[in-house]
């Protein structure tokens, strides 16, 4: 199933999207490093937006060769492209639109005008126009056919949501890189998703929250919930699995 969990608290949510702002551009000047290149799947969120936001204000931001990095999405609300509900479109405001990145690798998912990578404004189509993209990009030879992303993050909902997996949703059970989510617990209905084989074949996995809304979901998580009942238990990666939290999100976990 992948790496087991590491937990690293961090005193508040300042602090947490600050650390791992930092360790983010560190990890992908170390891919650079010993493969000339890098891949990111980002999300969504509070603490996604602000880590983004504060990798832009990073001192060591331009330590990496932006123009040798991928950017990809772990889901999407699908909605107009220029809808201020989408990922990408908040993940450019807080970060993106600031780097010098080459647009040919920036991978976002089709939205419900037929804009981005999807010229059929048709969910399902949408999600399986991502799959055939995610399989262009995958390495020869893969197990599976996705890239090997270095850093993988994910948002924890209170529900203990990760991407567009919901508690009890056929996403749960997907063997397809990327599905349609229908009938969405949280508006709007309709997403696309990557789905659990395509996380776990990321090298690294790293899981956030924080405030005390999440803390019930990330003890049960922790405690060894089933991937059906909190999703987020199933976001492993294959060499390592970092819950990367603040206090108030660990407030009903008994550490160890």
């Amino acid at each position: 199933m992948g790496a087991a969990p590491e937990v690293v608290v961090h005193r508040d949510a300042d602090l947490l999207a600050a650390s791992v702002a930092a360790r983010l551009v560190t990890s992908l000047v170390d891919a650079q490093a010993a493969r000339g290149e890098a891949s990111v799947v980002l999300t969504g969120g509070g603490i996604g937006g602000a880590t983004l936001r504060a990798v832009r204000e990073s001192p060591t931001v331009g330590a990496v060769d932006w123009g040798r990095v991928d950017v990809w999405w772990g889901d999407e609300r699908f909605v107009a492209a220029d809808s201020p509900d989408r990922n990408d479109g908040q993940a450019r405001a807080a970060l993106l639109d600031a780097l010098p990145l080459d647009p040919a690798r920036v991978f976002a998912m089709g939205s419900a005008d037929g804009g981005s990578d999807s010229s059929e404004p048709d969910v399902d189509a949408a999600a399986a126009a991502y799959a055939r993209l995610l399989a262009d990009h995958a390495p020869a030879g893969a197990r599976l056919p996705v890239p090997s992303f270095d850093v993988l993050l994910l948002g924890v909902g209170p529900d203990g949501h990760v991407a567009s997996i919901f508690p009890g949703s056929p996403a749960v059970h997907a063997t397809a890189t990327a599905v349609a989510v229908r009938n969405s617990p949280k508006p709007p209905p309709a997403r696309i998703t990557l789905t659990f084989p395509a996380v776990q074949a990321a090298r690294e996995v790293w899981v956030l929250a924080a405030g005390e809304g999440k803390a019930d979901a990330v003890a049960r998580a922790l405690a060894g919930a089933s991937p059906a009942e909190i999703p987020a238990v199933g976001a492993r990666g294959r060499t390592r699995t970092l819950w990367l939290l603040d206090t108030a999100a660990v407030a009903r976990w008994p550490r160890p």
